[in-house]
């Protein structure tokens, strides 16, 4: 069928010029002719149509569904042609009027070297920018355009062995010319998919899958760094080449043919060989943080690691280089290794199996016998790979002892008091174990000596002792009557305790070993402990500062007693040794802690339980008493060490005063003047301790006259008159006014003084008051007031005394 014509815009054609169609029957092909067939509905009844009219029939549909495709395919051809149209018809006036469309290129020939591709030689034209390679199914249902811009000119992402028509179109700026006549070319097949593997060290085998339409195969194999060729042909769908060199890398170029001859695509793949079989060179065994074995071998062309297997079941492995290490590796072994190369192919054959030995295992169990004192023998189980055993003895001091056996024994001399460690190393031709195990032995222990018992307290006994070699425990036993007493320690000292105070005990230090036990034979050392600590009974005092303190004796005879009170700056002590002491010339006002303490030859003992003795407050140093008035008195005394309270007392025949307080002073009524009183103080400490203090009388003071009087008296003198209880007794009296002050001095018997009055008229202040001993003037009795007129009148008038007026 021709290609359908491509119309191109006349010139000066405006754009709605109508665009040319071809119809339908145009584009199809001359050959098919359409018929009516009546369907088997419209049949007469009886009528059955003949095989060759079925057969008329067949072809009929046949060529009607051709058609169909074709149609199908034109119209898209149709479709693209309208929308080129469309386009030149938008192109400027002035331009179509001088562009035209490129003549049609020819095409020289078309081939296809790959199964997705085809490439078309045409013939370029005079005017043509770019070419349109279209390309099409022969039944028309593929449509594929792509543009170029030259020959040759290749088609791609087709399908292989696959008829396409291809035709080309010439393209400017004027539109595009008809396409050129088609031509039909087919893709070829696709490549083999060549899969290789290398079974051993001089075979390569090559396997792909069946090719479709394909009815041949070539495979070409070349060395890698050679130019040599093996080419050979296959109607098979595997290939193996044979006689090659092992951990040599070769490629394989594999084609198909197709059925008329063509080649189609290739495929080339690489692939190495199987490396040679290494060669085991040598086998060193290696002594560090653990046993191991170095493997040795020679390298192998093509190879990329190596894998060192043991008959053992251990390995190693190693790229690139010629040794391994396997680690660890037991002792006492006798077995072979192996070496297998490796690359990307796989194996190659294991190197003939090397053998090697490692050093022996050192005995598990090893142990000291002693038949008899001082004659003993190192034994041990025999391990296997030995040749001889070397036993090394080494005494605590430093000693060493050696001995070379075939024997699984070894004889020395050993000394009692000492530990030995022994250990045994077996050799053979690869050597001695590194290592070997140490068994101690211990003989048994000599007594101690420079045995040293001493008393830290009634209940403790404190035994030290030099130390004794190959001890490794003391065991220290305290005897008495029925009582024993242990202690067990690695030190060569050792404290007993829960003692019985005040008795005799017989101590046995014995060295002990933990294989050997203790040793029996050491010999007593006899001790006693402190004595027993007494207790106060009673405490009584005889006199002001002694006291009489009463104790037990808990110890045997000769025991020596001390009672020992101590007080905050002070101590005292008193001795016995009978069941009493007496403390004397204990300070007043203190407080004891009174503890009994007993004392032997063999120590001190523990303080017995303390009690308290508190000694009377003191007496105060000093005390006064001061008359503050007629009847009451002021009394102060300085601090009595450990009195908290005191108790005053004023005693006369007349009567007493008392005053109780914390404080020390006191102030006292009731007090008759002129009286002699007896001063008493007793203290009293905060336990309820009390002291009885005596000091100088107290005389009060004589009484304050009473009754006084204030008369004018002749020659401008005044009288001052009063009443007094006792007497005889000097009175001062002191008289105050606004113009002058006046004072008389009285005889014992006078009840009266007389003042020389200077002016008259005046208010008087008067106070008459009795002198006491040295002439110092009782100072508390009442002042009085009076008013004194001038001459005619013969009495004063008192104006004021204390609450009341008298006249």
């Amino acid at each position: 069928m021709a290609p359908p014509a491509v119309y191109l815009p006349e010139p000066h054609a405006t754009n709605q010029r109508k665009r040319s169609t071809q119809s339908d029957s145009a584009l199809l092909p001359s050959d098919v002719y359409f018929q009516h067939t009546p369907s088997p509905a419209f049949q007469k009844p009886g009528c059955r149509i003949g095989s060759k009219e079925e057969e008329m029939n067949r072809t009929l549909d046949q060529a009607i569904e051709a058609a169909r495709s074709m149609k199908r395919t034109t119209d898209r051809m149709a479709k693209r042609l309208t929308a080129d149209l469309a386009k030149a018809q938008l192109l400027p006036q002035q331009h179509s009027a001088t562009r035209v469309a490129p003549e049609v290129p020819g095409v020289v020939r078309a081939y296809s070297k790959h199964s997705d591709s085809i490439t078309v030689e045409f013939a370029e034209v005079a005017g043509a920018t770019s070419y349109n390679l279209r390309a099409v199914f022969q039944s028309g249902d593929f449509f594929s355009e792509s543009v170029v811009s030259s020959s040759p000119a290749t088609v791609v992402g087709l399908q292989p062995y696959t008829n396409y028509r291809l035709s080309v179109m010439s393209i400017n700026s004027g539109g595009r010319s008809q396409p050129s006549h088609p031509i039909q070319v087919k893709t070829v097949v696709m490549a083999p998919e060549l899969s290789t593997s290398s079974p051993d060290d001089d075979t390569i085998l090559v396997t792909w899958s069946p090719v479709d339409y394909a009815i041949l195969y070539t495979l070409c194999i070349i060395r890698q760094g050679s130019s040599t060729r093996l080419k050979v042909n296959t109607t098979d769908h595997n290939m193996t080449f044979g006689d090659l060199e092992a951990g040599t890398t070769y490629c394989i170029k594999g084609e198909a043919w197709d059925s008329e001859g063509r080649a189609g695509d290739y495929l080339t793949v690489c692939q190495i060989t199987r490396p040679p079989r290494p060669d085991l060179v040598h086998i060193q065994v290696t002594l560090g943080g653990s046993l191991g074995i170095v493997v040795h071998w020679m390298l192998v062309r093509g190879a990329e690691d190596y894998l060192a297997w043991s008959t053992t079941g251990q390995n190693c492995t190693s790229t690139g280089s010629n040794h391994c290490y396997i680690s660890p590796v037991g002792c006492g072994q006798n077995h072979s290794i192996s070496v297998t190369a490796f690359n990307s192919a796989g194996p190659s054959s294991p190197s003939p199996p090397a053998d090697y030995i490692t050093y022996p295992c050192p005995p598990d169990n090893i142990w000291v016998e002693e038949a008899q004192a001082d004659n003993c023998s190192v034994m041990w189980d025999e391990v296997p790979v030995v040749e001889y055993y070397m036993v090394f003895i080494k005494r605590d001091d430093g000693t060493e002892k050696s001995c070379n056996t075939t024997r699984t024994s070894c004889h020395f001399l050993c000394v009692c008091g000492h530990t030995y460690l022994t250990s045994v190393f077996p050799y053979n031709q690869a050597g001695s174990s590194p290592f070997a195990h140490v068994q101690n032995y211990t003989t048994i222990p000599c007594c101690p000596e420079g045995v040293s018992l001493k008393s830290v307290s009634t209940e403790t006994l404190k035994i030290t002792w030099l130390p004794v070699k190959g001890s490794e425990l003391y065991q220290t036993t305290a005897k008495q009557v029925d009582e024993v007493i242990h202690c067990n320690d690695t030190a060569p000292v050792c404290a007993l305790s829960d003692l019985r105070c005040n008795g005799v005990y017989s101590v046995v230090v014995a060295a002990c070993s933990e294989l050997r036990g203790c040793n029996s034979t050491c010999p007593p050392h006899t001790h006693e402990t402190a004595p027993c600590s007494p207790e106060i009974r009673t405490i009584m005092q005889f006199n002001q500062s002694s006291y009489k303190v009463q104790f037990t004796t808990p110890n045997t005879q000769n025991t020596n007693y001390t009672i020992i009170a101590t007080g905050r700056d002070d101590k005292h002590t008193c001795h016995g040794r009978n069941t009493s002491c007496e403390l004397t010339q204990l300070p007043c006002g203190s407080k004891f802690e009174v503890t009994a303490v007993a004392t032997t030859t063999a120590g001190r003992s523990l303080p017995g339980y303390s009690e308290i003795l508190e000694t009377g407050p003191c007496c105060p140093t000093s005390m006064n008493v001061t008359q503050v008035t007629q009847a009451m008195t002021n009394v102060t005394w300085s601090t009595g060490r450990g009195a908290r309270s005191y108790t005053a007392t004023l005693t006369s025949s007349h009567g007493h005063a008392k005053c109780h307080t914390t404080d020390i002073h006191c102030l006292m009524g009731c007090i008759s003047c002129g009286t002699n009183y007896s001063v008493n103080l007793e203290t009293i400490s905060s336990s309820g301790h009390t002291s009885e203090c005596k000091y100088h009388g107290f005389s009060s003071s004589a009484c304050c006259p009473t009754n006084i009087k204030l008369y004018r008296w002749a020659n401008n003198s005044l009288r001052v008159y009063w009443h007094s209880t006792w007497t005889p007794q000097q009175h001062t009296v002191e008289l105050y006014g606004t113009a002058a002050n006046y004072t008389c001095l009285a005889d014992d018997n006078s009840k009266f003084c007389d003042i020389q009055e200077e002016r008259c008229g005046d208010v008087y202040t008067v106070v008459a008051a009795p002198v006491g001993p040295g002439g110092v003037k009782v100072n508390f009795c009442q002042q009085r007031t009076y008013s004194v007129p001038c001459p005619g009148f013969n009495g004063g008038i008192v104006i004021s005394r204390g609450r009341r007026s008298i006249k």
